[in-house]
């Protein structure tokens, strides 16, 4: 909605005589809301709707857009050229997928695929430019969640060479439940298989299964279907 305002005109003096000339109206353009920005369509901005285990996107099919998960989840996995798949990262929603193309990439370099039913806005790589270098309020919140995802890059990294698959698994169901992000963590994990922890851990199933196991026995997770963290989880990524 554009906001008018109508400003007096000053007055101009003609043959003698005070003339006051139209008044002028100035266009006051609304302020920008971020959270209306990312929750709806708009200029450059289209809503879609998966199913889960969808794909939204395949590696190495062209990156045109950025994607920002409203509800839902979506996996990351990568390929090698032997056939070997990996997960590469789990997100929930408020996360963005795809910026890649934003650094000049032409291809995706993971494919994502849903892990529930997911609702995801896709932005035009044109518009989240000029969003980018327009608003500033959201370019600050953009800025923001990469600089957290380049953490929690050198944290996997660091993770991965220095930890068990025990911790590293500890740390993953953290992780997926928000421990330590804004807000409340979500005490119950989307539907995630133990296949797929394995992939994000480096580990097997079965090795998996039997830190899930211990995991339950001592009271740090609820495992029937759906997985119930419990913050005496922490201790498990704690000790030493």
């Amino acid at each position: 909605m554009l906001i008018y305002q109508v400003m007096p005109s000053p007055a101009r003096r003609i043959s003698g005589k005070v003339r006051r000339s139209s008044p002028r109206v100035n266009i006051i353009s609304p302020a920008f809301d971020v959270k209306e920005f990312l929750d709806s369509a708009g200029l450059g901005r289209i809503i879609r709707r998966f199913r889960g285990k969808e794909a939204i996107f395949a590696q190495g099919d062209p990156a045109k857009n950025v994607m920002y998960i409203q509800e839902g989840g979506v996996r990351l996995t990568v390929v090698n050229e032997g056939g070997k798949e990996a997960v590469v990262a789990i997100l929930r929603p408020g996360d963005f997928l795809g910026e890649g193309c934003l650094a000049g990439q032409s291809k995706y370099m993971a494919t994502a695929t849903t892990i529930a039913p997911t609702t995801v806005l896709v932005i035009e790589k044109k518009e989240m430019i000029r969003a980018l270098h327009q608003e500033h309020e959201f370019s600050d919140r953009f800025i923001a969640y990469m600089l957290g995802r380049n953490i929690r890059v050198e944290e996997d990294l660091i993770d991965q060479l220095f930890n068990s698959s025990e911790k590293r698994l500890a740390r993953t169901l953290l992780l997926l439940a928000r421990f330590g992000a804004p807000g409340r963590p979500q005490k119950v994990l989307p539907q995630v298989s133990q296949e797929t922890l394995a992939e994000m851990i480096g580990t097997t199933r079965s090795r998996v299964n039997f830190f899930m196991n211990k995991f339950r026995n001592l009271g740090f997770i609820e495992y029937n279907g759906e997985i119930h963290i419990n913050d005496s989880l922490l201790s498990v990524v704690l000790h030493d």
